[in-house]
Parts: structure tokens; C-alpha cells; sequence
């Protein structure tokens, strides 16, 4: 699934040895088409599949319809680490996607304090690439220069 990150100033990865990296405390971050709440997603998919909890439990692993494959040591493992998240963060959200309502999302940006903008007829992964490069570049140009590091492709 598409996910893009755009983080600013000291974000990048270091070396501290031949095997071991690190990367150092992000100030900003930027999210397009985040999945903020995956055990609603996983919920969701489940209801879409007609899979119950008993049953994924009893299964451990139910490939779907979709395509997906549900998981209940995953479920297991979202339910146990939730998200935990204060980096300053702005977020771009198509108002069509459907893997994340407009409620989850608001509620997101709410509990972490986040700067939510919505593009309509957006959808999850942004198909159209123009448009989407346009949006952030708009966003960016916002932005205090410095060390910008970004992935647009």
C-alpha cells in the first residue's frame, strides 16, 4: 500500500556502523493518505469478508475475497501497540478514500494536533500522479526552506 512520508529537518539515516543504522528525531512530518487506525481497517475488512473475530482466531490467517489476507496475530499485535505519535504533523486526505473515513481521520489530527487538509475527490492513493506532485509542491512551497528531504515518485 502506498504510503508517502515527507519529513523535514534531521531525517535522514545515519551510519554508526558497518551494520547498524539509525535516524535521527524528525521535526515535521507530512502524510498523504495515511492509515491512522489500522485495527478499524482490519475491522472493516473483516465486516467486508463476513469474517468474525471467533473465526480469525480460530483460522489465524483468512485470505479474502479482495485479496487481503487477515491476520489474528496481526490484529493481536495492533490492538497491543497502539499508535503513539507527537511529531508535528501535517496531513493530506483525499475525501474519497476508503480505507480511512472522515471521522477517523479527524479524530487522528485532533488527539496528535495535526494540521489536516482534505482535497476533494481525493481518493487513498492519489491515482492521479499530477495532481498529486501539484498538491504537494503547493504544500511545500509553504514551507521554511532547509533540509527538505522528499520522494515524489
Amino acid at each position: 500500500m502506498e504510503l508517502f512520508i515527507i519529513l523535514l529537518h534531521c531525517c535522514q539515516m545515519v551510519k554508526a556502523d558497518d551494520r547498524k543504522y539509525y535516524f535521527r528525531q524528525i521535526d515535521k512530518a507530512f502524510f498523504i493518505s495515511p492509515i491512522v487506525d489500522m485495527e478499524k481497517v482490519i475491522l472493516d475488512m473483516m465486516g467486508w469478508a463476513d469474517i468474525t473475530e471467533e473465526k480469525l482466531r480460530e483460522k489465524q490467517l483468512i485470505t479474502t475475497g479482495f485479496g487481503e489476507t487477515l491476520s489474528w496475530e496481526y490484529l493481536c499485535y495492533v490492538r497491543n501497540h497502539p499508535v503513539n505519535w507527537s511529531v508535528p504533523t501535517c496531513i493530506l486526505y483525499g475525501d474519497k478514500d476508503n480505507l480511512t473515513s472522515q471521522e477517523t481521520i479527524h479524530k487522528f489530527a485532533n488527539d496528535v494536533d495535526a494540521e489536516l487538509t482534505i482535497m476533494q475527490n481525493g481518493m487513498l492513493f492519489f491515482q492521479d500522479a499530477g495532481r498529486k506532485k501539484t498538491l504537494i509542491y503547493n504544500l511545500l512551497d509553504k514551507l521554511p526552506k532547509g533540509n527538505l528531504i522528499t520522494d515524489l515518485n
